[in-house]
Formats: C-alpha cells, sequence, structure tokens
C-alpha cells in the first residue's frame, strides 16, 4: 500500500478543540488506528511524511497538535533557536492532565473511525515519544514506539515538571518497542539507565535498541538525519504493529 488519503479533524477536548490530520490508506477496508506524535514543533514536513508513510503501510493515522491550547490551529513552529526555545516552553506550560486527556481524545476518536478495525497502537518521536509512552497507560493501546523519548528519565514533563511516568509504567499492558540514539544529549546513558531498570521491574514486554546516532535522526531535514537507521527503524515499527494490531 503506497497511497493514502488525509482528512483533518477538530477533536473536542476538555481544554478546547484540537486539530488532527488523518492519514488513511486509499484502499477500501478497516484497519488499526495510529496515535502519532510529533516532535516540539508540531506538523512539520517530516512529520507530515512519517504519517504518510505509516499510513501508506495499512493503518489510519491520527496525528493532533499537541500545543492546540497554546498555538493558534495550524500553526508550525520553526527549528530555529528562539522557535524551539518556544516549543520547549509550551511543554512544561501545558498541564501534564491535558496531555493525558488529549491522548483519550484521539484514541476514541480512531477507535470510532469507519475506516479502523479498532485496534490501536502509538508511535511518537522526541517529545512525541514520552507523549506516546503515556499514551500507552490506557489498556486499549496494544502496541507503542517510541522514538528518543525525552523527559522520561528526569519527570520533566508538564507544568510544573514532576510527570509521573516512570511511575505508571507498569499500567503499559501492551508492547514497547524503545529506540535510541547513543549520542543523544537529552537522554543521556543515566537516563536510559533508569528507564530500562524500570521496565525490567515492573515485568513490561519491550524491546529495546540503541543505535550510534543523534538525536532526532528520524527526522529526514538537516544534519542529524540517518536515512539507514530511518529505514531500519521503519521496518521494526511496521513489524511491531502488524504483530500486535493485526
Amino acid at each position: 500500500m503506497t497511497l493514502h488519503d488525509e482528512e483533518i479533524v477538530e477533536l473536542a477536548t476538555p481544554t478546547g478543540p484540537m486539530r488532527t490530520y488523518v492519514f488513511r490508506p486509499r484502499q477500501e477496508g478497516r484497519f488499526p488506528g495510529i496515535l502519532f506524535y510529533s516532535e516540539i514543533f508540531q506538523l512539520t514536513g517530516p512529520i507530515r511524511r512519517l504519517s504518510a508513510f505509516l499510513a501508506g503501510h495499512g493503518f489510519v493515522v491520527a496525528t493532533p497538535e499537541i500545543y492546540h491550547e497554546l498555538e493558534p490551529a495550524g500553526s508550525v513552529i520553526g527549528y530555529d533557536p528562539e522557535s524551539a526555545a518556544r516549543g520547549n516552553a509550551h511543554k512544561t506550560t501545558k498541564e501534564l492532565s491535558s496531555y493525558d486527556s488529549d491522548a483519550r481524545a484521539v484514541l476514541d476518536f480512531l477507535a470510532g473511525h469507519p475506516a479502523c478495525s479498532g485496534k490501536l497502537g502509538t508511535m511518537g518521536v522526541c517529545i512525541g515519544g514520552h507523549l506516546s509512552y503515556r499514551a500507552a497507560f490506557n489498556p486499549d493501546v496494544l502496541a507503542a514506539a517510541c522514538f528518543y523519548a525525552t523527559d522520561i528519565h528526569k519527570g520533566g514533563l508538564g507544568k510544573g515538571m514532576n510527570d509521573d511516568s516512570l511511575k505508571r509504567t507498569s499500567d503499559i499492558k501492551g508492547e514497547l518497542l524503545m529506540i535510541w540514539g547513543r549520542q543523544d544529549p537529552h537522554v543521556p546513558l543515566e537516563g536510559r539507565n533508569a528507564i530500562h531498570a524500570r521496565l525490567e521491574e515492573v515485568g513490561a514486554n519491550f524491546q529495546w535498541l540503541e543505535f550510534n546516532a543523534a538525536h532526532a535522526f528520524m527526522r529526514d531535514e538537516g544534519p542529524r538525519f540517518d536515512p539507514s537507521l530511518w529505514r531500519h527503524s521503519f521496518n521494526l515499527v511496521i513489524e511491531l504493529f502488524h504483530q500486535r494490531l493485526g
């Protein structure tokens, strides 16, 4: 499957409408649903391409604007230092509970989508990797792919920078695919070790891979992009979702 259709929907959340971009196979049928989370920059070109590529492999993909309360609908945050600082500030301005209610809104939307089979997974990169991890606390999430997930190790997500993601790891019942770059300064060795130890402690069902790569090696723009690892990693994602979601 290589062709896809896309649409824009406004999902109701406790903190206001959340623009969400929906990508799905053009073929008739019902497909597993994937909640896909962006980086702090929202729906950039690389995120749109990742979403479309995933949809083209047989999934209904919903990619929300993670800062819908803080940015006008349709906003894309730039990669320049000033814009990136704004995106990082949003990360700890938004309430942790709002991230969780957003996840539930997208999962419910996917479960009710006429092209969705009802089998659900999540995927995300950077802050999106952390949000994918948290979304997997929902028992209907059967698999989650988390790429270089920031702040899990230090509890730094949301207002107050005191999230409970590590503590709640035992709530994850689906299978996790955790992928990291060993040269990523945002999640150093001690941080990765803390997350791995917690997953082992609770008996989580997970795969763990560390590559010689920088942060954001899946972003197909800029010097950190690694096309070989992009291809290899995406094959692992597709295999996970096909095995766990059908």
